[in-house]
């Protein structure tokens, strides 16, 4: 029971030290832009309703979910075939860093151009800017397969689609949910940036509709919201990354223990 008290304590020790801060540095303001986080606090309950949660965060947690899932699975595909296969690699790699280096958001106004102004252009913003992690984490992860590992597999006969699920993609999951968690930020930056151009609802939408009619405290309760939404997908992506990559945190513990 200590250790978990302990490390509760550690967990919140920082963000209970950043909002007294933040509460006691704002407390006395009077510039309507940094308004008093206890002003903030309190116009919260109002503006975030049952109903405003629906038509706004509801929205965007299922674009940024849809964007993420097919950057997941377009990368993840991509990137076993990129790192099996040398000349494939040889062939892809200046294409691909040339795309990587392109910034996301730049590709908003011609993305609308194909996709419309809908959800589709929002969904497709948020997978263009995630695939990338995804993809050359994966790319990398296959090819640091231990040639031990897949030559064994190879002798045992385990070939094809076994051969890629319970030795490819297995040895490979850690560097790829690196990228997952890599990727999940930029969604959620890329989620805000799709839903300012043309939107009707969303979280990014509201919080500049707050900002253009000056209702300033509203504003920053939609900040608040995008940190708490971060923090909570955040943890939900530890909580599966510990339960799909529980023998690779057992290993890395077993391997730290031994003289």
């Amino acid at each position: 029971m200590r250790p978990f008290l302990l490390r509760l304590l550690f967990v919140l020790a920082l963000p209970a030290l950043l909002v007294a801060v933040w509460w006691l540095a704002s407390d006395g303001s009077t510039n309507v832009y940094w308004p008093p986080l206890r002003t903030i606090l309190r116009t919260f309950p109002d503006v975030w309703t049952g109903e405003r949660l629906r038509s706004d965060l509801v929205p965007s947690v299922l674009r940024l979910l849809a964007g993420y899932a097919a950057a997941a699975v377009v990368g993840v595909a991509l990137g076993t075939v990129v790192g099996s296969y040398r000349r494939v690699r040889a062939v892809c790699e200046p294409v691909l860093e040339f795309l990587r280096a392109v910034p996301p958001p730049v590709l908003v106004p011609v993305i609308m151009l194909f996709a419309g102004i809908g959800d589709t252009m929002k969904i497709a913003v948020i997978a263009s800017g995630c695939v990338w992690p995804i993809l050359l984490n994966t790319v990398e992860g296959v090819r640091a397969v231990d040639s031990v590992m897949a030559e064994t597999a190879r002798s045992y006969g385990i070939t094809g689609v076994a051969r890629l699920r319970s030795v490819v993609l297995r040895a490979a999951s850690p560097q790829i949910f690196a990228g997952l968690r890599q990727a999940l930020s930029i969604g959620i930056i890329l989620m805000v940036i799709s839903e300012m151009f043309a939107a009707s609802n969303g979280l990014g939408f509201t919080v500049v509709q707050f900002q253009r009619s000056f209702a300033i405290p509203d504003m920053w309760t939609g900040i608040l919201v995008l940190g708490l939404l971060g923090f909570l997908l955040s943890v939900v992506f530890q909580l599966v990354e510990r339960r799909v990559l529980g023998w690779y945190h057992g290993l890395r513990a077993v391997s730290r223990r031994s003289p």
